[in-house]
């Protein structure tokens, strides 16, 4: 395995990087190398960037209103492609995050990137170190930059090669956001982009895993996406997955006997995730939640159909229970990928009891409100199981209204009151992708607790 490739060097120029952010008085030196050992991770900082709104709690609000933001995709007419409705980002002022001569060099996908990077650190109160290899940025990425490369091509075709900015070349390329962050905030850690579709959200915290255990005390995770463009639309499209429904209501069911595909969406969310040593060294008060395992597999099977059976979803559950050192007993919740597609959402109903027995743990998939944003959605499901471990409340799967019987799911159905001290996030990347991630409760920064 080949290290992280570390994308922000010296010298670049400050008209590029936009504003200057400001610094810590002081540096800190970077954590001792943690190999062979594990690190406790921290949530200390959430941005979101989504189509439930801007910033964490309009986006919990809106969850737990049950508001449904798949609507009539906007800003082009999609009828040629059979799909209609999406999840879109409304109200998002890039000039708010962005400065002017970057924004016309970077796409709307690493737009929303640096804006919830700003939200997540300002949650956190993270004010970056003079040491600047103390923070790197590890993002995930499922399409890059459409919108910037579609305009592009566009001019191609049209006017030839001389229409074509020197843009194009970064603009699209999948680690464009991680990139972008790192150079504007002055983040030089070991950085990178995780691409495996819906489950890189989950791979790029288990990346930040390793990358702590290497002496880098923090990190930025997760990632947005922007695929609500006619060519990145044409291309989801080929998967079969998609919902051709045209009543919202009727587009994204996950586990529900009428499921019929699912809708896309963009947007997501960016976390900073701390070493627990180095959170409590800054003052880090504000902690969401811990860390405590991640599994991944891949199902070997098929670059494109999935595999017969949930065996290795199931591995993936069960190697990041291992690693949290937790049984299936003691999980409080399941936060689904939840497909939408039939197929599918059997195989996730057979993983999940296959790990924890039939109905014996509640499991939800709130991504059915907002469309599945690819990356943007799994990092997005990790800020709404943090949300709900502080409030003891689990929002309710959209559009569930038969939901399959014979799949063994404790599924909720409307907003549950319930203590969470252990809840394990999944999510499935096309192509044969599993991840699982256990969260838990923060109790204090002091060992073991």
């Amino acid at each position: 395995m080949t290290e992280p490739t570390v994308l922000s060097e010296e010298g670049v120029v400050a008209e590029v990087a936009g504003p200057a952010r400001e610094t810590a008085p002081t540096g800190r030196a970077i954590t001792p190398d943690r190999r062979g050992r594990t690190a406790r991770l921290l949530v200390t900082g959430i941005g979101v960037v989504a189509p439930s709104g801007i910033g964490v709690e309009e986006h919990w609000q809106s969850l737990l209103r049950g508001e449904l933001q798949v609507r009539p995709i906007e800003g082009f007419d999609p009828s040629l492609y059979g799909i209609t409705l999406a999840g879109q980002v409304r109200d998002f002022d890039p000039d708010r995050f962005v400065a002017s001569q970057l924004k016309v060099q970077t796409d709307r996908w690493t737009w929303m990137s640096l804006a919830a990077a700003t939200l997540a650190a300002e949650d956190a109160g993270y004010v970056p170190p003079e040491e600047a290899y103390a923070t790197s940025t590890f993002l995930a990425a499922g399409s890059g930059g459409n919108e910037f490369s579609q305009h592009e091509i566009q001019g191609l075709w049209a006017k030839g090669p001389r229409s074509v900015g020197a843009y194009q070349s970064i603009a699209w390329f999948y680690a464009a956001s991680t990139g972008q962050v790192s150079i504007r905030d002055g983040y030089k850690g070991p950085s990178g982009v995780v691409v495996s579709e819906g489950a890189g959200g989950l791979d790029s915290i288990g990346w930040a895993r390793r990358v702590v255990r290497r002496g880098t005390p923090a990190v930025l995770v997760g990632g947005t996406e922007a695929g609500v463009t006619p060519y990145a639309l044409l291309c989801q499209a080929t998967s079969g997955r998609l919902s051709t429904a045209t009543r919202p209501e009727d587009a994204y069911k996950p586990f529900d006997r009428r499921a019929n595909g699912h809708a896309i969406g963009e947007g997501g969310a960016i976390l900073l995730v701390e070493e627990a040593d180095a959170a409590r060294a800054r003052g880090a008060r504000h902690v969401w939640g811990e860390v405590v395992g991640y599994g991944a597999t891949h199902d070997a099977h098929h670059h494109e159909d999935a595999a017969p059976d949930a065996t290795q979803y199931a591995r993936a559950i069960r190697i990041s229970l291992a690693d949290a050192g937790v049984s299936p007993e003691d999980v409080d919740l399941v936060v689904a990928d939840g497909a939408g597609v039939p197929e599918l959402d059997a195989l996730e109903a057979q993983a999940v009891t296959t790990v924890f027995g039939e109905r014996s743990v509640p499991v939800t998939a709130p991504s059915s409100w907002t469309g599945r944003l690819m990356a943007g959605g799994s990092a997005l499901n990790v800020a709404t199981a943090l949300l709900a471990m502080r409030d003891g409340r689990i929002p309710a799967t959209g559009n569930l209204d038969e939901p399959v019987e014979a799949y063994g799911l404790d599924l909720v159905r409307e907003v549950r009151e319930r203590d969470l001290e252990v809840v394990v996030v999944l999510a499935r990347g096309y192509g044969g992708f599993n991840s699982s991630l256990v969260l838990r409760r923060h109790h204090g920064y002091e060992e073991g607790a």
